[in-house]
């Protein structure tokens, strides 16, 4: 049997038996559990009804968290000439083009987000297997291949999140920090959950939204109730 040390199994006995919960019941409980010396993220992870493997039932799609996600966003920018200049201005932490991608062959990947230029994409597509996998690819479906380049990259850098679900039907993301105050944390779960119940892909049969569960970083994770997160 597992051991656990006194604050896991402190928090342990405090989710005992709260499951199933509204998202404000479970917000109080991770916040009043959070008590790492770190400040820890309140992490969401939604089970779907969805066979991903079907080009009809993927969900995947970005939202703007009302509150930010608390976490500093590294902006990659694949851009020339004037293009680049925006980048720049606009905050991206690199911009580039074939010099980009050397580096990023090269095994260098030192950003969350990448945006690129259509007129970029070629040189972008030769890097499909680097950043495919980590979900790092730019794409039009999530504003990521755009000329607007300076509001893709002030909206990363402004607490946007993007989502995909993974094989297993499950899409994980971060949505805030348990510093903020329980209403901020509330609302970003509420605007999340409404951004992946409108991405519903038409393949989607029965129950779409099948388990909704928080947690922080380091503590367990609560259930809510399904149908009063989604309503």
């Amino acid at each position: 049997m597992a051991k656990y040390g006194k604050r896991t199994t402190a928090a342990r006995a405090a989710f005992e038996g709260k499951q199933n919960v509204t998202i404000e019941e479970a917000v109080a409980l991770i916040k009043a559990n959070a008590k790492t010396k770190f400040d820890e993220s309140l992490d969401i992870a939604m089970t779907l009804g969805v066979d991903p493997r079907h080009a009809d039932q993927m969900v995947r799609g970005v939202v703007g968290l009302p509150n930010g996600t608390g976490k500093t966003m590294r902006v990659a920018v694949f851009a020339r000439d004037a293009k680049a200049d925006e980048a720049k201005a606009a905050g991206a932490d690199i911009v580039g083009a074939e010099d980009l991608m050397e580096i990023i062959q090269g095994g260098t990947i030192e950003f969350d987000r990448c945006i690129a230029t259509p007129d970029m994409m070629g040189v972008v597509g030769r890097l499909g297997k680097v950043l495919g996998p980590r979900n790092l690819m730019p794409n039009p479906r999530v504003g990521t291949v755009t000329m607007d380049v300076k509001a893709a990259v002030e909206a990363a850098k402004g607490g946007e999140v993007q989502f995909k679900v993974e094989k297993a039907g499950v899409v994980h993301a971060g949505i805030g920090k348990t510093s903020f105050t329980e209403a901020k944390l509330v609302e970003n779960v509420k605007a999340f959950v409404a951004a992946v119940q409108k991405a519903k892909p038409e393949g989607a049969k029965g129950a779409y939204m099948k388990k909704i569960s928080l947690s922080s970083t380091m503590g367990p994770g609560v259930t809510l109730n399904v149908d009063a997160a989604v309503g």
